[in-house]
């Protein structure tokens, strides 16, 4: 198969690849941004982007954000990210063993996953050329990492109302969440057992009208959802969406949610600030998936029990990343982003230890 990669450099990226691949079709781009503590993981994410410079951007500031979330969450793993530029139509199994060879020559520095767009089936695919993959429905893996994410975000929505009120209670609380997808809809059930008042959109209207029904939530339309009243508002779906035009509309007391690059620059974070309304970074909110799939990759093998717990730990970085900020008189942003350069300024959690992968077909090696 003729696999064309083509270096692109990037300053302040260890390795940033072009591949395609003419006879399946394949555009895809491989983003490592740094592997000081570990190898690069990141998930695959399979986006009809509607230009190479849409996906390019997507790919570097999704790679970057895994590094601060990687050492924040102390799992002994760097930052990467890949996207394959495709509809789902186009998402061909030629397409997709075309990218698994290209992971492959990268030899272990980046390990891919599922993300938006990509599905179990398709890392299933992935594994036939490559054992390089993590996040594998198999009874020796992790599985979907949705309800390990959602219950990240639930403890980062938890954080914030002990910051702002000094209580965890969700009584009488009323959270916006954004997005109904498979993090989104787990969320919004942990928030209706504790307590919470929900308001909730997805583009999915028949979707969004179950779980109106099941949480006994409010909907309002997608062009709503951030500027209604609330406690907190959870953006659950794609990035970018707190912004200098956004930000000035916003009712909400906190910001905390499950979606990546939740900030369309870091400078929003300052604007939020500025406002008073609290922001839990989302690189470590939503590293509930990413400590999940760690344990998949470890040598004693997968244990869930193992991963919830380390998943306790959320709450208690956020709380000190609010006390970092107060103290410094910085954003919760820059707070994160100077926690995580430390770590990996001094090697904090870097991996000790091989990883394993279990799940390599015959004949990959």
């Amino acid at each position: 198969m003729d696999l064309k990669e083509e270096l692109i450099e990037v300053a302040g990226y260890e390795k940033v690849i072009k591949v395609t691949e003419a006879e399946s079709g394949l555009e895809a781009i491989i983003a490592i941004h740094n592997t000081t503590l570990g190898p690069g993981l990141g998930g695959t994410r399979i986006y009809p982007y509607k230009s190479f410079d849409e996906a390019f951007t997507d790919a570097l500031r999704l790679s970057k954000g895994m590094t601060y979330k990687s050492a924040i969450a102390q799992v002994g793993l760097g930052g990467a990210k890949s996207v394959i530029i495709s509809d789902q139509e186009g998402k061909t199994p030629e397409k997709l063993r075309a990218f698994g060879r290209a992971v492959d020559r990268l030899e272990g520095k980046y390990i891919c996953a599922e993300d938006v767009g990509c599905s179990p089936k398709d890392v299933d695919v992935f594994l036939e050329e490559t054992k390089y993959v993590c996040g594998v429905h198999d009874l020796r893996g992790s599985g979907n990492p949705s309800a390990f994410t959602a219950h990240g975000t639930y403890l980062g929505i938890l954080s914030v109302l002990q910051e702002l009120d000094g209580s965890r209670s969700l009584e009488g609380k009323t959270v916006a969440i954004q997005g109904m997808g498979s993090v989104g809809k787990r969320l919004a059930e942990r928030l209706f057992w504790a307590g919470a008042k929900l308001i909730i959109t997805d583009i999915n209207v028949d979707l969004i009208r179950h779980f109106a029904h099941e949480f006994d939530a409010q909907v309002v339309s997608p062009d709503e959802i951030l500027f209604v009243e609330c406690d907190v508002l959870a953006p659950c779906a794609l990035g970018g969406v707190i912004n200098q035009e956004t930000i000035p509309k916003l009712k909400c007391r906190a910001v905390a949610g499950a979606a990546n690059n939740q900030l369309l620059k870091p400078t929003d974070a300052d604007h939020l600030k500025e406002r008073g309304i609290l922001y839990a970074p989302d690189f470590v909110v939503n590293a509930g998936g990413l400590i999940n799939v760690m344990c998949e990759l470890s040598v004693e093998g997968y244990n869930a029990t193992r991963a919830r717990n380390m998943i306790k730990q959320i709450y208690h970085q956020l709380l000190q990343i609010y006390e970092i900020a107060q103290q410094n008189e910085i954003s919760t942003h820059q707070a994160a982003v100077s926690l995580a350069d430390h770590r990996i300024e001094k090697g904090i959690g870097k991996r000790t230890e091989a990883l394993c992968f279990p799940f390599a077909k015959e004949g990959v090696t």
